[in-house]
């Protein structure tokens, strides 16, 4: 009886912890500029689990992100929430380039075609912060030697570049 009693408390414990696993939601985005290409390149990873609640939560569905169609929405979704300013606060043109998916991670890869990152001059980034409170995204700016690191949340939803 004493076996059953710690295999049970056992279990509960491993169904806790898992319940409690996924404690945080956290997007990285790494922006650069290809000298080779002269585009720059805009790389997002974001949580599998949190982009699979946060389509099945607005579209009522499950989503496979390999499916054209489904990857379109999620196209969609990121292109309304995350954009770089100009210099002169018009949006420069982001152009999807694609993404991957795996139960782990969603990753997008999107440019701006023949634009150096210095033309930047601000960085709106709300991707699953308007669905989950406490979202937070890391935006990486590498410029050559240095990288500058911004933080985006609900309370911080755009910012200067310079």
């Amino acid at each position: 009886m004493r076996s059953l009693k710690n295999a049970f408390a056992a279990a509960l414990l491993l169904c806790s912890a898992m319940a409690s696993a996924h404690r945080f939601h956290a997007g990285i985005t790494d922006i650069s500029f290809n000298a080779r290409t002269g585009n720059t390149e805009i790389v997002h990873t974001y949580m599998a689990h949190d982009v699979e609640a946060l389509l099945a939560n607005l579209y009522g569905r499950q989503f496979d992100l390999t499916d054209p169609d489904d990857q379109d929405v999620l196209r969609k979704y990121v292109e309304g929430r995350f954009w770089i300013g100009g210099q002169d606060k018009a949006r420069l043109p982001l152009r999807w380039v694609g993404m991957t998916a795996d139960p782990e991670k969603v990753t997008v890869f999107q440019e701006i075609e023949q634009t150096p990152l210095w033309k930047a001059g601000a960085i709106h980034d709300n991707v699953l912060i308007d669905f989950i409170p406490d979202q937070v995204n890391t935006v990486n700016l590498n410029e050559g030697n240095a990288v500058r690191t911004l933080t985006f949340d609900r309370n911080q939803l755009e910012q200067p570049t310079r």
